[in-house]
């Protein structure tokens, strides 16, 4: 295959000053945005919450340097959560890291094979009946946090029985959760109908906190949950291969999906933009990011339609900007 970074055919082209300013903006922008959602995809998949913040910052790094697509933005995905958190419960943290290591290789050499071409006739309407689907399995998954239950157990994963152990948990409900999540999703819209331009997903995640420190409120805290963050990126660190067998089903599973939905994300920033991206140099990308991801203990990487979008619309002009908001999450984590 032809192996063509984006970013090197930006440099060649000519990148100056102009440039460079438009890209470290648009890269703070989107950092901004994946700041609190890197984090709270990596809690909804049932691991750490750093572990979002390492896939944003390594797997977004990797993609941007190597990517077939100058405006993607890679990290962490919701469409994963349910296969995350199912490969987790099955093979504990080991084998996600693992999984993801082998879906790398195996998305790298789908992109070696220069078979990314083949992933745009997989039909639209199943792709929107899959991510459906994600979504709904998700929001069930976030209504025991949400309305601050308590449960007995480990909560099921079937739907039917998930909301059977909800219902029988009722009498725990905790109204000071449900009266601030609520108000986070009623400032999360608010702000981005009203005021499209502000960061609405940090600003409602600053604005609560702030409140429920101030009011004394009696709601679970990453600090809490999780003990806190730590304040540096993890050393790499080798899988245990004694799973690959086990885990293997598991990496299928992230290298379909990864393909689809990189390959989606950057067809859409060529029809917001009029560029064309590379599908197998795309997928060579994907694959070296996963690798990285998996041996720095975070979790699937794929580009993402949400921050891809963000970053073409804060006026990105190369895949500098990706770069960028990879090294300001970083900062983020070193300085905070």
């Amino acid at each position: 295959m032809d192996f063509r970074p984006q970013l090197f055919a930006a440099l060649r082209a000519g990148y100056g000053g102009a440039s460079l300013r438009a890209d470290l903006i648009a890269g703070l922008t989107v950092a901004i945005v994946a700041l609190p959602l890197s984090m709270a995809i990596a809690i909804a998949s049932g691991v750490r919450p750093e572990a979002g913040l390492t896939t944003a910052i390594v797997g977004g790094i990797v993609v941007s340097l190597l990517g077939g697509s100058k405006f993607q933005i890679a990290g962490p995905a919701g469409a994963f959560i349910i296969l995350v958190a199912a490969t987790v419960a099955r093979h504990g943290p080991e084998g996600l890291a693992l999984a993801t290591i082998l879906s790398g290789a195996m998305l790298a050499v789908v992109g070696v094979l220069r078979a990314g071409r083949f992933i745009r006739y997989v039909p639209y309407p199943v792709t929107i009946g899959f991510t459906a689907g994600i979504g709904l399995i998700i929001l069930a998954s976030q209504l025991h946090a949400f309305l601050g239950l308590e449960l007995p157990g480990s909560e099921p994963g079937p739907l039917v029985e998930k909301l059977q152990a909800l219902w029988q948990a009722r009498g725990t409900l905790n109204a000071a959760a449900v009266g601030l999540a609520t108000g986070v999703v009623a400032l999360i819209w608010a702000l981005g109908r009203f005021a499209p331009r502000l960061p609405a997903l940090l600003l409602a995640v600053l604005i609560a906190t702030i409140i429920s420190t101030v009011l004394g409120l009696n709601v679970a805290t990453i600090a809490s949950e999780f003990g806190g963050l730590p304040s540096a990126v993890p050393v790499p660190r080798m899988p245990d291969w004694q799973l690959m067998t086990a885990v293997l089903p598991d990496a299928i599973a992230f290298t379909i999906l990864g393909a689809i939905e990189s390959l989606l994300s950057a067809t859409v920033a060529d029809g917001m933009t009029g560029q064309r991206h590379d599908p197998d140099t795309e997928l060579v990308a994907q694959g070296a990011a996963n690798l990285a991801s998996g041996l720095f203990g975070g979790i699937p990487v794929t580009g993402t339609i949400a921050r891809t979008a963000t970053n073409v619309r804060a006026g990105a002009k190369s895949p500098v900007s990706g770069i960028a908001h990879s090294v300001i999450l970083f900062l983020f984590i070193l300085l905070f």
